[in-house]
């Protein structure tokens, strides 16, 4: 199922790209809008992660991502713009006892306040993690909180910065283990003519209760088109983990998805 599902969302993307020729060109300045999680812009992006391979165990696992993005303010005492985006999880992940599970996963909030439009973008803000899993193997079972760091350097040739998240169970299922996690996202992606661009953006994950950690590193193109006043954004990206501990792990990821990010 979740070998169809991933087949699926690239094939979506992939035909998405070859139809963009009935659509206007996108500039690299639409590019980096879409691409940009500091951009104030609402945006929607239906994201999927399949994983053939993990390293120690046989299996694989898919999670597909649906992110809004709802930018705010600035409003009130509040001086600086933020930026909400929620991601909920499609995910499958092999059964102990055989097979595979596949329902909703933990759901994640961030709330980003925009510190500077500057040269450099910073941002940073809380966020919480819900244990919505419908199966023990899709989640933690912990509500988690803890803070994102986000900063963006843009320009007509490139759309460089990271994204951090850090996170801490504080309450939820006293048998789950305890959980703090450290995520880090550098992305670097450089811009083509036409919309096209090439991309890497994998995500460094840390179990920090565990001591595991995962660090991929991808390599992948997109291209950007309009529609009115929406700019689509499909692109895929193979990845692949040059460092790791621990089994059951990312060996090899493609990463690929749609977003679109909606004018005012």
């Amino acid at each position: 199922m979740a070998m169809k599902r991933s087949l699926g969302a690239s094939a979506v993307a992939c035909a998405a790209v070859f139809s963009s020729a009935a659509y206007a060109q996108a500039s690299a300045d639409d590019a980096n809008k879409s691409n940009n999680p500091l951009n104030l812009a609402p945006s929607f992006n239906l994201q999927d992660y399949y994983t053939p391979s993990l390293f120690g165990v046989s299996g694989h696992t898919n999670d597909l991502l649906l992110r809004p993005t709802v930018p705010v303010g600035p409003i009130g005492p509040i001086g600086v713009p933020q930026i909400f985006r929620a991601t909920v999880p499609i995910s499958t992940r092999p059964d102990p006892s055989g097979g595979y599970n596949t329902g909703l996963g933990d759901i994640n909030l961030f709330d980003i306040f925009l510190l500077s439009q500057s040269e450099v973008q910073i941002g940073v803000g809380p966020l919480i993690t819900m244990p919505t899993a419908t199966d023990p193997s899709l989640g933690t079972g912990k509500w988690q909180g803890g803070l994102a760091a986000v900063a963006v350097n843009a320009t007509p040739a490139h759309l460089l910065g990271a994204l951090v998240q850090w996170q801490h169970s504080f309450a939820g299922q006293s048998e789950r283990p305890t959980t703090q996690s450290l995520t880090a996202q550098p992305f670097a992606i450089f811009n083509l003519p036409g919309g096209w661009y090439i991309r890497s953006t994998g995500i460094w994950t840390f179990d920090l209760q565990h001591g595991t950690y995962y660090i991929p590193v991808g390599l992948g193109g997109g291209k950007a088109w309009k529609s009115g006043s929406t700019i689509y954004n499909a692109f895929i990206e193979p990845q692949y983990s040059v460092a790791h501990s621990g089994a059951g792990v990312p060996q090899v990821t493609i990463f690929a998805g749609l977003n679109m990010t909606f004018g005012k």
